[in-house]
């Protein structure tokens, strides 16, 4: 039997805030345990929350960016269940009234455009953290990111198969890190993710039992995830057995998911409204001031790529897969470089020596402004393409500017005719059977002979001009 996967993902989000959801401590990753906490996180009695107003604007602005209606009479719910992490024994999030509901986000596989549908965007607070190991036996807890402020995406079980998956992640972590409610740095846990997965007949309408992997933190685990899922649950009814609706864990180690308890039902939170937090009210007016505020999205800039520069959609669609990306792209151009070249670079030789070195856009040791000074001088004929690679190498291990390191390596092309022409009376000397063979029509070994010049000059030649004056130079004997 032939089966379909249906697969539906929820994003778990930290915004960018500088305070917490319900109190003024700080919003930031890493810092000693248990000192950005305070009575309020640490769900101490008597003590209440006061939402941060930015969280709901984050919030928002996330779902107009993702085609959502925006609901302007919500609430807050407590969403009760008991662990040690969470103090309060409850997380205050929402229910059956979202911020944000009915949107959709476009992804673009093989070609084909499909819409993936966003059930809703909802705010919540995120619960500490336990430390296993830390000391034999025992489970210490720290509780600095109680309270820290999080949007949860729920889509739609549109996507079809791993592929979907990962342009589907791809594509809404684009949006939030260009909006600019969100770090997205999935390395300190800003953006997790719940996998849902089922199986069905093909034709079938009816939806199969799925299975949930929680708190998934790469998108490479992810899509391994999935595509283990795909196959164990295929075994499993392909062997006549029964899926059970699950909830599983997603082991990079081992390469499994491996089973963490039977899944509970809605309701087995209880939810109830929060009575300490007043409902939360949306006027039109603020709703049209915070889409104002929303910048040029990835799927616009990369349109706009491809009709006002004449990039590729390869190369646009990669541009504009990061905002850092994209602004690093931006201001290489601002620097008088050709959109294409200027794309070549980025993709080929600086993300290549980038990866070989574990740096990412942001940690570059090198501005935009000097790689457009290294593209220009290759114009400039200053430096060959060869040179112009050694520079950016060096500009890796230096952070030195390109004019810099090319005289330190004494790297100028030499485009002085007299002395190039030196070399080539030189070099025809010592070939004389090629000479004959390009009087006898073998013109191929114009490429040959420009070889031996560079080779002569140690690269210094330029290539262009070295070709042209051989030419010239065979021409007349």
């Amino acid at each position: 039997m032939r089966y379909e996967t249906v697969i539906g993902i929820e994003v778990h989000a930290e915004l960018s805030t500088e305070t917490k959801i319900y109190c003024s401590c700080k919003n930031k990753f890493g810092g000693e345990i248990n000192t950005h906490c305070c009575p309020v996180c640490t769900g101490m009695p008597g003590s209440l929350p006061v939402l941060n107003e930015k969280v709901v604007d984050y919030a928002i602005k996330a779902g107009i960016a993702m085609n959502c209606e925006i609901t302007k009479n919500s609430k807050q719910d407590r969403k009760n269940y008991f662990y040690p992490d969470l103090p309060k024994a409850y997380q205050i999030s929402q229910f059956d009234l979202p911020l944000c509901h009915d949107g959709k986000i476009d992804i673009v596989v093989d070609g084909v455009r499909k819409s993936i549908g966003i059930t809703r965007i909802h705010i919540e607070e995120d619960a500490g953290k336990s430390i296993h190991d830390a000391v034999e036996g025992k489970t210490l807890l720290d509780y600095n990111r109680c309270g820290v402020p999080l949007i949860e995406i729920v889509s739609e079980p549109d996507m079809r198969s791993s592929a979907d998956a990962r342009e589907y992640l791809d594509t809404l972590k684009a949006i939030l890190e260009y909006i600019g409610v969100s770090d997205c740095k999935m390395q300190e846990g800003s953006l997790r993710c719940d996998v849902n997965v089922s199986l069905r007949p093909e034709g079938q309408k009816e939806f199969g039992v799925r299975t949930e992997m929680k708190n998934v933190n790469t998108f490479s685990g992810a899509i391994k995830g999935i595509e283990f899922e795909i196959k164990r649950q295929k075994e499993i009814l392909e062997n006549g057995g029964i899926i059970e609706q699950e909830t599983r864990r997603w082991d990079d180690a081992i390469g499994e998911s491996v089973p963490l308890r039977s899944k509970e039902e809605a309701h087995d939170y209880r939810y109830f409204p929060e009575p300490d937090l007043m409902p939360i009210v949306i006027s039109d007016e603020h709703i049209k001031e915070i889409k104002d505020s929303i910048p040029e999205l990835p799927h616009v800039k990369k349109q706009r790529y491809i009709n006002e520069l004449g990039l590729p959609e390869y190369d646009s669609g990669q541009l504009t897969q990061s905002k850092v990306v994209a602004d690093f792209f931006e201001e290489v151009m601002r620097c008088g470089v050709e959109a294409k070249p200027a794309s070549n670079w980025i993709m080929g030789d600086v993300w290549g020596m980038m990866n070989e070195r574990y740096l990412t856009m942001e940690t570059l040791p090198f501005t935009a402004q000097m790689l457009a000074k290294i593209i220009k001088r290759i114009g400039e004929g200053v430096i060959s393409n060869t040179a112009a690679k050694q520079v950016l190498e060096s500009m890796f291990e230096t952070s030195k500017d390109p004019d810099v390191i090319i005289e330190e390596l004494g790297l100028k092309q030499v485009n002085d005719e007299s002395a190039i022409l030196a070399i080539i009376d030189e070099v025809l000397k010592a070939n004389p059977s090629s000479v004959e063979d390009y009087k006898n029509g073998k013109d191929r070994v114009v490429g040959f002979l420009v070889g031996q010049v560079m080779r002569a000059s140690k690269g210094k030649a330029n290539p262009q001009t070295v070709n042209q004056l051989i030419i010239d130079s065979l021409s007349k004997l």
